[in-house]
């Protein structure tokens, strides 16, 4: 018998953060960069209120979610789209934008979704060097072409966190070509505590050719509802909602979302949290000589170039504690890990068990 053949599709599959390794049971995972605090009570007592609703298909464009969104951010309803995950707008960006054979400029250790997205659309990638894992002008725009068509940055950068400063941001939009859309991923952006950054909304949200993506899965810990948005001019956010599907965002994430965005004492208090812990595992990370990233969003990138041990013999110990962690194989950045600042105990449990393996 002949079946379908569906197209053959050379392209990574992501990797998420493993939530079990081997036979240990209920290990800390510090994997995936998911809120330390979990979900604000207000928006899980939302989650529970509207389980009764949830065999009712959701608002179609989100407009409550939206609404509440401009009112919050000083932006206009009109310029926003939500959907499942930031992922989701990634995917809406590309379908949009991109004709096959054109090029995508993205960062050498940039989020990999970017890639993955553009390269589904048969765009042709462009890495852009980076200079100690940090993402650089000059390099992004010695790649651009008559065939250039977006240009992704994460800022801050996972899996590397790094940044790029306001001036830095401001000099790349205006060194690029007009037609060129600038893709700016502020989903760490809540996290950062540099005098020299801005997020991109704050930077852009006034410019016609850029898209700013932003989530609810980290600062609000809504990870496993899967929703984020994406704010753009009118003229960009009409054509994605000629292609976006009806209900994409689910009746509960809509609910939930809704409180959580508006928990301003939750939300200072995740930061306040990631402040603390940040200062304190990075002191860790240093007097252990692991070369890290300053602190900037919710977790660090471990190098082990001047440690006894290799990354892979780190993780294995850190493993057989109870503890996973983010190999960076997939991101191509040798010798390193990707620690995500956990809660109290976690992070205690942590510094712990990495001062006794690299005493």
């Amino acid at each position: 018998m002949k079946l379908p053949k569906p197209k053959n599709i050379k392209i990574d599959r992501y990797i998420g953060g493993l939530s079990k390794f081997k036979k240990i049971d209920n290990p800390i995972k510090l994997s995936a960069n998911e809120s330390a605090l979990g979900t604000s009570p207000k928006a899980l007592k939302a989650f529970e209120q509207n389980k009764d609703k949830i065999f009712k298909y959701p608002e179609s464009d989100s407009n409550t979610l939206r609404n509440i969104l401009s009112k919050n951010f000083n932006i206009d309803a009109k310029r926003i789209i939500c959907g499942a995950g930031s992922d989701q707008i990634f995917d809406f960006i590309c379908k949009l934008f991109l004709e096959p054979d054109d090029e995508v400029i993205v960062t050498e250790f940039g989020f990999i979704m970017h890639r993955i997205y553009a390269s589904l659309h048969k765009a042709k990638v462009l890495l852009a060097k980076e200079k100690n894992y940090r993402a650089n002008i000059d390099e992004i725009l010695n790649k651009v072409g008559d065939k250039t068509k977006i240009v992704f940055i994460a800022n801050p950068n996972n899996p590397t966190g790094t940044y790029l400063s306001k001036d830095e941001m401001i000099n790349l939009r205006k060194k690029l070509r007009s037609n060129i859309l600038l893709v700016v991923d502020d989903a760490y952006f809540e996290f950062m505590n540099q005098d020299d950054f801005i997020s991109g909304l704050e930077l852009f949200k006034d410019e016609a050719n850029v898209m700013i993506t932003r989530t609810f899965s980290k600062i609000y810990g809504l990870a496993g509802l899967r929703i984020g948005w994406g704010y753009s001019s009118k003229e960009i956010i009409d054509a994605m909602y000629q292609i976006k599907p009806p209900f994409n965002v689910n009746t509960a994430a809509l609910a939930v979302g809704y409180e959580a965005i508006n928990d301003n004492e939750w939300i200072k208090k995740a930061i306040e949290h990631n402040i603390f812990w940040a200062k304190k595992i990075h002191d860790t990370l240093e007097k252990n000589k692991i070369i890290t990233n300053k602190p900037s969003a919710n977790f660090f990138l471990m190098n082990f170039d001047k440690t006894k041990i290799n990354s892979d013999e780190v993780f294995d110990k850190l493993a057989n504690e109870g503890l996973i962690l983010r190999k960076m194989s997939q991101y191509k950045i040798p010798n390193s890990l990707r620690l995500t600042i956990g809660n109290n105990n976690e992070n205690e449990y942590f510094i712990k068990t990495i001062n006794n393996i690299l005493k």
